[in-house]
């Protein structure tokens, strides 16, 4: 009889312990993949200070460097229905799965105030761990809003940790209460309602395990089968050794009729090598994502301008309104000295490329090394150059790597 509580004088550290490693790694999985939010906040330079050399350390390894490339258009407004759904679609999931979680999380603790018992009703009814489920629709969403490969790795990690969770959770809740909970958990679904888990055959060891691998699987295959579609559906101008991007779908046109002229230019001309390939961005003068293709300058370090909020509320609730107007008005805005008022103005941002140009899309592969060079600031009907900058070979947040499209 004394080894009982013996016994359970171990078990409780010991669950203790692994409840706290298990949610130590879920906030490492939202600051981690709340990186974009992070990006436009003042803590941008202690987050990276950290978290950049993981992601160097990702990117400098054969084997690793797709983690740090990212899936999904995300500098510019998506070029067709199908990529514009599947943004939309980010922006719903990620908002629909943090108000379910809050909503659940809100019936849990009211459960708890009034020591009226486990929660067992609305979605409870159903299914024993909504929190979960609408935190991994949640986290779904979120890799499409910041499509970093790593985030998609992590999600399915995440996964791996909430079931770990709620097994421990329910092993809890069937001790603390014996007579209700085990009815319980024989009417309702883990994650899902209980007739469509026994249907996938969730309800056996095989079973999930074949669930995970097969979720795992299409969470991967999807997302490199979606940057594949992605770079392919991309409005690219190419010549020999030059491949260029519109960020504004309607400068395609612009780029297709005036690209040709601008190379010939000799401010252009002459900074150009024959032997290398560049990538060129066609931006507004007042692109508010420019930092991320170059250091253009201190207004485009958006951690800078103490609109963080803002920001965020723009990129979920807005999903191409950063894009298309920028923030506040910034993309279409003229710089503050006045000098480019015309509506033909554009920046274009040439960066080099270390793999050959056999097709355009070989410009955002994942293995080729893009590198700032130069901007120019062009009147486009005029061919008239405005400005002419060397830029370092950093981006606006240093050495992260950072969206190529």
């Amino acid at each position: 009889m004394s080894q009982v509580p013996a016994q359970n004088a171990k078990e409780k550290p010991a669950t203790t312990r692994n409840k706290t490693v298990l949610s130590s790694a879920i906030v490492l999985y939202f600051v981690i993949c709340f990186e974009i939010l992070i990006m436009i906040s003042p803590f941008a330079g202690f987050f990276y200070s950290a978290f950049n050399p993981f992601l160097l350390g990702l990117a400098s390894n054969d084997a690793t460097r797709w983690l740090s490339a990212f899936f999904f258009v995300h500098l510019m407004v998506p070029p067709d229905f199908f990529l514009k759904f599947i943004r939309v679609a980010g922006s719903v999931l990620f908002t629909l799965g943090i108000t379910v979680f809050f909503i659940c999380a809100l019936q849990v603790y009211a459960s708890k105030f009034f020591k009226t018992g486990p929660a067992l009703k609305g979605l409870y009814s159903r299914i024993r761990h909504p929190q979960y489920l609408f935190l991994g629709v949640s986290g779904i969403g979120l890799a499409i809003l910041w499509p970093r490969f790593l985030v998609v790795a992590l999600w399915i990690a995440m996964m791996l940790v909430y079931y770990l969770l709620a097994r421990d959770e329910e092993r809890r809740m069937r001790k603390q209460f014996p007579e209700t909970y085990p009815r319980y958990m024989e009417t309702s679904g883990m994650f899902l309602p209980k007739g469509l888990e026994q249907a996938i055959g969730f309800s056996t060891v095989a079973g999930r395990l074949a669930v995970f691998l097969a979720v795992s699987a299409m969470a991967l295959g999807g997302a490199f089968l979606l940057r594949d579609y992605t770079v392919n559906h991309l409005p690219l101008w190419k010549s020999s050794n030059i491949v260029a991007l519109p960020i504004v779908p309607d400068d395609r046109r612009m780029l297709d009729h005036r690209m040709s002229d601008i190379l010939q230019l000799d401010a252009v001309k002459s900074r150009l090598k024959p032997d290398q390939s560049y990538l060129v961005y066609m931006v507004p003068p007042g692109y508010i994502m420019q930092g991320l293709i170059g250091d253009t300058g201190g207004d485009w370090q958006l951690y800078k301008q103490h609109h963080s909020i803002s920001m965020i509320t723009d990129w979920i609730i807005h999903p191409f309104g950063h894009l298309e107007g920028g923030h506040h008005g910034h993309m279409g805005a003229p710089p503050a000295d006045g000098g480019m008022t015309s509506g033909f103005v554009r920046r274009l941002i040439f960066v080099k490329v270390n793999e050959p140009l056999s097709k355009a899309g070989d410009a955002f592969a994942i293995n080729a090394v893009r590198t700032p060079d130069f901007m120019i600031d062009i009147d486009v009907h005029e061919l008239s150059v405005r400005e002419v900058k060397t830029l370092p070979r950093e981006t606006a947040w240093g050495r992260v790597p950072t969206p190529s499209f």
